[in-house]
C-alpha cells in the first residue's frame, strides 16, 4: 500500500499537517499573548505567518474569510480573530481560551506597569525602553501593511479601493465606519458586475502552491460545531446576557449605580460597542468620558497610558486597563490601605466589560460566517473591506511615524535618533526577515542606551 506522505514528498508537495490537540493550540495562543506587539496589524501578521504559512493549521482563504468578518465587528479584530480560529479548531472552549490567553498577558503586564507608573511617579528605565520601542512599532505596522497588502490586493480594483480608503481617512478625515460601509457597497456592486475581481485569496491553487495543504483547508467539510443552529445562537445570547447582567447587578447591589466601579462597567460596555475600526476609533470617546466627564485620570496620564498600551503586547484597546487601574488606585475605592487591590480590581472589571461582546460576536456569528465562505455575494463585500483596511493600516503607520519622529509636532525638532531606530527596524523586517520579538527587544535596548547617553 502506498504511503500518501511519501508520495507527497516525492512529488515536492508538503504533507498535510498532523491534527493539533487543544493543549498544543493553547501553548501557541499563550505565546501570542506575550509576543503580540505592533497593534492589530502586527498581531494579524504574526498569526498569518505562524498559522497559515508555517504550521498550516488553516488555509489562506479560510484565514482571510475569518479576518474579513472580524474587521466588520466592533472590538479588537486581532483578539476576535484568535477567538474565531480557536473556536474553529476546538469548539467553544477553544475559542474562549484562545481569546482569553491573547488578552491576559497584556492585562497582567499593564497592571504591573500601571502600578509602577502611578506609585513612583516616573520610570526612567521604562521611558528609555519605550523610546526605542515606539520607532520599532512604526516599522512593524508599516511592514504588516505591506504583508497584508501583498495578500489582499490581488488586482487593480482592490488596489483602487485601498487607495481610496487611504485618501478618505488621511486627507478627508472620514470616519472608519463610513469607509467600511463604502467598501462593502463597492464589494456588493463589484461582486455582481465584475465577480472575478472579488474572489477571496486569489484562488485555491495559488494558496496551495504557496503554503501546502492545511489542517482546515478550503475544501475541508465543516465540523458539527460550526454548523448554524438557532438553538446554538439562543444559548450564546442567553449566556452572554447572564455574563453581563450578573457582575453589573452585583456592582449595583454592593456599591450602588453611581459608584465608580459600576459606572466603569457601564461606560466600557458602551465603549466596546463603538470600537469599529480598532482602538484609535474609540480613544476619543474614552478620553472624553474617562478624563473630561468622570475625571478618573488626567489628560497627561491618558497620554502616558496610550504609550503603555502601544508598547505592550496585546490589543491597543487594553489601554482601558490602565484607565481602570489609575481610576481605582487614585480614588482609593477600597480604602487607603488597599489602593493596589482597588486598581487591579478596576482594571479587571473594565477588561471584562470591554471584551465580553467580542467573544459573543464570534461564538454567535461564527456559524453564519462559516456557511458563507464559498458564497460570492457574501465574500465580495468582505474582500473589498479587507482591501480598504490596507489603506487604513498604512495611515496608522504614518500616524505612528508622525508622533515618533516629530514628538512636538511639525513645528518642533525632528528626532533623528528615533528615525535611525525606525530605519534599522524596517531594514531588519523588510531586508533580513527578522522576527517581531527580536526587533522589539533590540530596539528597546537601543532606546535605553540612547536615553542614558543623553540622546
Amino acid at each position: 500500500m502506498t504511503n500518501p506522505d511519501a508520495v507527497s514528498r516525492r512529488q515536492g508537495t508538503p504533507a498535510p499537517p498532523s491534527p493539533v490537540g487543544l493543549r498544543e493550540a493553547l501553548r501557541f495562543w499563550l505565546k501570542l499573548g506575550f509576543i503580540g506587539f505592533g497593534g492589530p496589524a502586527g498581531q494579524i501578521a504574526i498569526m498569518h505567518q505562524e498559522l497559515v504559512e508555517r504550521r498550516r493549521w488553516i488555509s489562506e482563504r479560510r484565514f482571510l474569510h475569518a479576518l474579513n468578518y472580524c474587521m466588520l465587528l466592533p472590538g479588537p479584530e486581532a483578539q476576535q480573530l484568535a477567538t474565531y480560529l480557536g473556536w474553529l479548531m476546538h469548539r467553544t472552549w477553544g475559542g474562549i481560551l484562545a481569546g482569553a490567553l491573547f488578552v491576559l498577558p497584556s492585562l497582567f503586564i499593564l497592571i504591573a506597569l500601571s502600578w509602577v507608573y502611578i506609585a513612583f511617579g516616573h520610570v526612567a528605565l521604562v521611558a528609555g525602553l519605550f523610546y526605542g520601542i515606539k520607532p520599532a512599532v512604526t516599522a512593524i505596522v508599516l511592514h504588516a501593511a505591506h504583508r497584508i497588502g501583498t495578500r489582499a490586493l490581488k488586482n487593480r480594483v482592490l488596489w483602487a479601493i485601498a487607495s481610496a480608503a487611504f485618501v478618505a481617512i488621511f486627507a478627508l478625515g472620514l470616519p472608519f465606519p463610513l469607509i467600511v460601509a463604502g467598501a462593502a457597497l463597492a464589494g456588493v456592486v463589484g461582486g455582481r458586475l465584475a465577480p472575478r475581481y472579488f474572489r477571496t485569496g486569489g484562488g485555491h491553487g495559488a494558496a496551495t502552491a504557496s503554503f501546502g495543504p492545511a489542517l482546515i483547508d478550503d475544501d475541508t467539510p465543516p465540523a458539527a460545531h460550526v454548523r448554524f443552529r438557532w438553538s446554538g445562537l439562543l444559548r450564546v445570547a442567553v449566556a452572554g446576557a447572564l455574563l453581563w447582567l450578573a457582575p453589573m447587578a452585583a456592582l449595583n447591589a454592593v456599591f450602588g449605580w453611581e459608584h465608580t466601579l459600576t459606572q466603569m462597567g457601564w461606560f466600557f460596555t458602551k465603549a466596546a460597542l463603538l470600537t469599529f475600526g480598532g482602538a484609535y476609533a474609540v480613544l476619543p470617546y474614552v478620553y472624553q468620558g474617562a478624563v473630561q466627564h468622570y475625571g478618573w485620570l488626567t489628560p497627561a496620564q491618558m497620554i502616558d497610558g496610550l504609550a503603555l498600551g502601544e508598547t505592550t503586547p496585546g490589543p491597543l484597546i487594553m489601554v482601558v486597563a490602565f484607565v481602570g487601574f489609575v481610576g481605582g488606585y487614585v480614588q482609593a475605592l477600597l480604602g487607603p490601605q488597599a489602593q493596589f487591590l482597588a486598581g487591579a480590581l478596576a482594571a479587571c472589571l473594565v477588561t471584562w466589560f470591554t471584551f465580553l461582546p467580542s467573544f459573543l460576536f464570534i461564538l454567535a456569528g461564527g456559524p453564519l460566517v462559516e456557511a458563507t465562505h464559498n458564497d460570492l455575494k457574501f465574500t465580495a463585500p468582505l474582500t473589498a473591506i479587507t482591501a480598504a483596511v490596507v489603506g487604513v493600516v498604512l495611515n496608522l503607520a504614518l500616524f505612528f511615524g508622525y508622533h515618533v519622529l516629530w514628538p512636538q509636532g511639525f513645528g518642533g525638532a525632528f528626532d533623528w535618533a528615533a528615525a535611525l531606530i525606525a530605519l534599522a527596524a524596517a531594514t531588519a523586517l523588510f531586508r533580513f526577515g527578522r522576527g517581531v520579538m527580536e526587533v522589539i527587544a533590540v530596539c528597546a535596548l537601543l532606546g535605553l542606551a540612547l536615553r542614558y547617553a543623553g540622546a
